[in-house]
């Protein structure tokens, strides 16, 4: 493999451990409380089982890019890097399906539920929710790109 390719392949891990980081951290740091008609709203990650595991998949899956970082080049386990490169896309885009689902109905609602939208009385918390995405997103695609390179 060429000096340039092994550059290239090491600066994209690095970008897409960037980003499930930072989806980690925005996503935990996210947290609102606010008053609607006298009932108090309090919207955090924990309150929704998808949005947990999404921050419990972002963060297996920085915990691995992390690790990738430091494992030498003539290591045999780069043996075993797509296995678990496919593991990661396939936990990262499931997660990612999840909190999308639940920040589309947040922001949206859905009227034959009765579920009204929740993001005009709670912004900032929903805001958070579509940076962690946003961040997510793109970890998920160089993820995606870097399988895709390697098979």
């Amino acid at each position: 493999m060429g000096k340039n390719r092994k550059t290239v392949l090491y600066a994209l891990r690095f970008i897409a451990f960037a980003g499930t980081l930072s989806a980690v951290i925005v996503m935990v740091t996210s947290k609102e409380e606010n008053y609607f008609y006298g009932v108090e709203l309090e919207a955090k990650y924990t309150h929704s089982p998808a949005l947990t595991y999404f921050v419990i998949a972002n963060s297996i899956g920085a915990v691995y890019g992390f690790l990738l970082l430091f494992l030498p080049p003539a290591s045999m386990l780069w043996r075993f890097v797509v296995a678990v490169d496919v593991v990661v896309v396939l936990l990262l885009s499931s997660s990612f399906s999840a909190a999308m689902a639940i920040a589309y109905v947040g922001k949206e609602g859905n009227y034959y539920a009765g579920w009204l939208p929740v993001c005009d009385q709670i912004s900032d918390f929903c805001h958070h929710v579509t940076g962690a995405l946003t961040a997510a997103f793109v970890a998920l695609v160089i993820y995606t790109e870097l399988l895709c390179t390697l098979l």
